[in-house]
């Protein structure tokens, strides 16, 4: 008999002892295939049994496999009877196995690339997703006699996923053990679990070697090298209201003493209003109808700008607003990334990239001129508020908020939202 933790009523969806599997036909008993076709509603449940020539594919054994397997979504926080309720429903054979099929491929879906779309839950997100063929996937695991096996692969397998996924067992077990009466801060720390692992699920399993990874949510940078992190910083990101967005965008140059076009929105609202004066107070001017901030230590970009390729204008740079990295609130730009130490970055990447010659060059001249990146880096912006650091998880606040709109996808409880306050201290973008 199924188990229910307190946690699901009350916060999240638990995991208990899986139901035991009904009695089901073999995969080779006369159920038709017209009969399957009008069970297969699901496109995905269709797509799986026409290629397989619309043959059953469950037996007693494969049934009771994929029903311990889905017991196991605890370990993912996620809730079995969401994948298992439909079959526990279904009344004829076909419509049985049809149900079967889709519990497993829901579930598959789950794992392999989350239970949500990002995509719909926050714009833009162009972080790319895992895709595998799950029906191809699911006909392999049934003839091969390994759906819990290649169930258990789906999901990502690295270190962080699997201390993150300990951490919320463990939380999950304690609130039911607090029989109703949990302490807010544990249910708290089972909630930013579930969203974070959800989150990890959304990213493909094997990211580029060499990359930059910035965790917007902690405001960090991490440049990993041929697999491993040859170097991390502190970094300032968008502030609540101006939040950097998710974002896979490679870096393909290095800006020397960039200049600074002012987006319209920032003019409008906050360089207007000021005048004339603080324009040459800023060493800023007015070209072809926009306002353009010139190179040199005081401009908002620093004296690098490492430009990324994407529709949002969105990228990271130096700053003379050097204060903001000793804080730990570090949310207070205008949406770019604020890079701690820009120069030596710079010149790191330029180092491992075989342009260092070049980049002293272009920045020894005082004046705005670019280096291109042999090939590009890829960088991946996105939100994690629960994370490992040395060995360690670390919970970060959700200074934008972003972890309630997962967690009510998820089909967690709403709660009330707190939105943090807009800091707005300088102009930088």
């Amino acid at each position: 008999m199924r188990a229910k933790t307190w946690m699901v009523a009350a916060l999240v969806a638990l995991a208990g002892c899986g139901p035991q599997p009904q009695p089901q036909q073999n995969a080779s008993a006369p159920t038709g295939a017209g009969e399957l076709r009008a069970a297969a509603s699901d496109p995905r449940v269709a797509r799986f049994y026409r290629g397989r020539g619309w043959r059953t594919a469950w037996t007693r054994q494969s049934e009771a496999a994929l029903t311990a397997a889905i017991g196991e979504a605890e370990r993912h926080a996620l809730d079995p009877d969401a994948f298992l309720a439909p079959v526990r429903a279904a009344g004829s054979p076909a419509r049985h196995d049809a149900a079967l099929s889709l519990a497993a491929l829901t579930y598959a879906e789950a794992l392999a690339r989350g239970r949500t779309d990002p995509a719909q839950l926050r714009r833009p997100y162009t972080l790319p997703r895992p895709a595998p063929d799950l029906a191809a996937g699911l006909d392999r695991a049934l003839a091969g006699g390994d759906v819990a096996g290649w169930l258990r692969g789906l999901a990502p397998q690295d270190e962080e996923y699997r201390q993150l996924s300990e951490a919320y067992v463990a939380a999950n077990r304690q609130v039911a053990a607090a029989r109703g009466n949990p302490p807010p801060a544990l249910l708290n720390r089972a909630r930013s679990l579930a969203v974070n692992l959800e989150r990890r699920r959304w990213l493909e399993r094997a990211p580029a070697a060499t990359r930059i990874d910035v965790n917007t949510g902690a405001a960090t940078l991490a440049y990993i090298r041929d697999g491993a992190v040859a170097d991390s910083r502190r970094v300032v990101v968008g502030e609540p209201g101006r939040e950097t967005p998710e974002l896979a965008s490679p870096l393909y140059r290095l800006a020397a003493n960039p200049t600074w076009t002012v987006p319209r929105s920032i003019e409008e609202r906050e360089i207007a209003p000021k005048g004339e004066a603080y324009l040459r107070r800023n060493h800023m001017e007015r070209r072809d109808g926009w306002i353009v901030q010139q190179s040199g230590p005081r401009n908002s970009l620093g004296l690098v700008k490492f430009d990324l390729r994407n529709d949002q204008e969105i990228y990271l740079h130096d700053t003379p607003a050097k204060a903001l990295f000793g804080e730990n609130e570090r949310h207070a730009s205008h949406g770019c990334v604020r890079v701690q130490d820009a120069l030596g970055f710079a010149a790191m990447i330029a180092a491992d990239e075989g342009i260092s010659e070049q980049w002293q060059q272009a920045l020894a001249t005082g004046e705005e001129g670019f280096v291109a990146l042999p090939r590009p880096i890829p960088v991946r912006l996105f939100y994690h508020t629960a994370f490992i650091d040395h060995g360690r998880i670390v919970f970060a606040p959700d200074v934008y908020g972003w972890d309630e709109d997962v967690a009510e996808a998820l089909g967690l409880p709403r709660r009330p939202r707190t939105a943090a306050a807009v800091r707005g201290r300088d102009l930088g973008p």
